[in-house]
């Protein structure tokens, strides 16, 4: 895997040779290592030996490509010049907000092997040696560190292969998911009547790519408030995102629906209102991807249902005309979800 991680997924390990669980030990364990020296870089063969017979040929579909994402080696290197130079000393402050272009979108390259592991941590501790404060290390070992939990998903996804079809934690394996198609299919179309939580969903389908945070809204959102199958997610994530990447994906999904490698589990539900207001202060993400909540005031961009009926009525607006209603009560989902959790861990505990 040179390239794809910096330390394969065998090299961090307890002291009594099992893999770690919890992301906080595995990555102080992983910072201690001295980081493996560079490779030699190969040249490119002059021809590649023919292929074994009896092997079908296999052709690739044709894809549109990715709006905004030029595949180029060259452009994975000039991202990652422009944000060592621009983003990376204010990562830390800026990478939960919606509204702002605070991430490096590096995903997609190195998903790729456009950009290499090594050479990103390569330039992101360059800066860290150049920084001129305590501050400034801070934000840019913030970036450091999720490079780290790419490691970590990885080596879980190695060393777990039972994450691929079913939960981390076996005991969530009898959660009893919701057949709701038509609050799937709400979610898939950005349909939800959770601003926060559509507006993420149609940047997806638009570009291909979402934001960290936002991921972690809609799949709290699909898992705790619909409580639908995080495997529905998932998969829905790997059709539309150009930086689809089985461990990430996977490790992210489960993080968040609580059957994965966390230490603060099921009970931990998103509220999609207040990440909205906390993370797109002005409405101003919510615009852009949900511009039929454009034309309304900032502060009631993430909450058009307290319009009152004369406030309506001078935007034009009507819920379940511009823009659809809630599709689920959120004080009576969370209810349904603890339970629903609660369920599946006595239901281990009885066998």
């Amino acid at each position: 895997l040179p390239g794809i991680v910096l330390r394969s997924p065998e090299e961090i390990l307890k002291s009594d040779g099992a893999p770690y669980t919890i992301f906080t030990p595995y990555k102080r364990q992983w910072s201690r290592r001295d980081l493996p020296l560079p490779v030699d870089i190969l040249s490119a063969p002059e021809h590649l030996p023919p292929l074994p017979p009896g092997l079908p040929s296999m052709r690739l579909p044709e894809a549109d490509p990715a709006p905004g994402f030029p595949a180029t080696a060259a452009e994975a290197q000039s991202r990652l010049e422009q944000f060592a130079r621009q983003g990376l000393h204010r990562y830390a402050s800026e990478r939960d907000r919606l509204d702002l272009d605070g991430t490096s979108r590096l995903s997609p390259y190195l998903r790729f092997g456009l950009v290499s592991a090594r050479e990103c941590f390569a330039r992101a501790q360059w800066a860290f040696l150049q920084a001129g404060s305590p501050a400034e290390r801070v934000e840019i070992q913030s970036w450091m560190d999720e490079l780290v939990w790419r490691e970590f998903f990885t080596m879980i996804l190695k060393q777990h292969p039972h994450v691929v079809n079913g939960p981390f934690r076996k005991e969530y394996q009898a959660i009893p998911w919701r057949d709701a198609p038509e609050d799937l299919r709400a979610w898939q179309k950005g349909q939800t009547g959770f601003p926060a939580v559509d507006a993420c969903m149609r940047q997806m389908l638009s570009t291909g790519w979402m934001h960290n945070r936002g991921r972690m809204i809609v799949a709290s959102f699909l898992t705790k408030d619909l409580l639908i199958n995080w495997q529905e997610g998932e998969a829905f994530f790997m059709q539309h995102l150009v930086d689809g990447d089985l461990a990430a994906n996977n490790g992210g999904w489960q993080w968040t629906a609580g059957t994965g490698t966390d230490a603060a589990p099921y009970f931990r539900i998103f509220n999609p209102i207040l990440q909205g207001q906390k993370f797109d202060p002005d409405g101003n993400f919510i615009a852009r991807w949900v511009p039929e909540l454009g034309k309304l005031p900032p502060k009631f961009r993430h909450e058009p249902w307290k319009l009152s009926p004369s406030q309506a009525q001078a935007h034009h607006f009507r819920i379940g005309r511009d823009y659809p209603d809630r599709i689920v009560d959120r004080s009576l989902a969370r209810q349904r979800t603890l339970k629903a959790y609660q369920f599946a861990r006595n239901t281990v505990q009885g066998d």
